[in-house]
């Protein structure tokens, strides 16, 4: 089964500096996930707050990484093996690249050093996994479901971009996702189901117990 890409948009500090002491050419580099940090609340008619589990890109495909503005494909600033590396640490995904020397490049350098862009993103697929992602109940009000993503199967582009944080609309769940939701939702009925049915079946058998003593009498 084919992982469902998703994207995420976080307000991270994004930095320039030079490569070396002896080259000024500019870096862009900063966190595109950060472990454990909570989103904003996300989906929509299912409402949920995820987080990324330390070690989540441990086993990810980064082979074959841009970086972009925007997730535009046509405004690429380097890619992973020739000008782009891509670690993680402690604190989450970090990235790193030396952008070529383009019209666009040059305008967001100007612009993150102005302060005016200072936001990352990552379009990522999840593993198809028991263990890769866990859903759990939440119990912070308009939110349903905590969602914990602990194996990424592939990064697809690291990207500056100039949306706000998480925005709702702009997030796509997984089918695979949705489908461990709607699976939560139909066990829960189902046991309250049960729960009911016996229940009724325990008052009918008090009734039937009461007639038969009212009989004995």
């Amino acid at each position: 089964m084919t992982s469902d890409l998703e994207t995420r948009q976080l307000m991270m500090p994004i930095q320039m500096r030079a490569a070396t002491d002896e080259d000024d050419e500019p870096v862009i580099e900063g966190y595109a996930a950060k472990y454990n940090k909570p989103s904003e609340v996300l989906g929509g008619f299912t409402r949920f707050i995820e987080q990324i589990a330390p070690g989540a890109f441990d086993d990810a495909d980064m082979s074959n990484v841009v970086a972009t503005i925007n997730h535009d494909p046509n405004q690429v600033l380097g890619r992973s093996g020739v000008n782009m590396t891509l670690s993680s640490d402690a604190i989450g995904l970090k990235f790193t690249v030396k952008p070529t020397d383009t019209s666009f490049a040059r305008d967001l350098i100007a612009n993150i050093k102005a302060g005016v862009i200072n936001q990352c993103s990552f379009a990522f697929t999840v593993a198809n996994t028991d263990e890769a992602q866990d859903w759990e109940e939440s119990d912070q009000d308009d939110v349903d479901y905590k969602r914990t993503i602990r194996q990424i199967d592939r990064l697809f582009d690291v990207s500056v971009v100039t949306t706000p944080a998480y925005p709702d609309t702009e997030v796509q769940v997984g089918q695979r996702s949705i489908n461990m939701v709607k699976q939560m939702q139909y066990q829960e009925n189902r046991d309250a189901t049960d729960q009911k049915r016996k229940k009724m079946l325990r008052e009918l058998e008090r009734q039937e117990l009461l007639k038969t003593l009212e009989g004995g009498n």
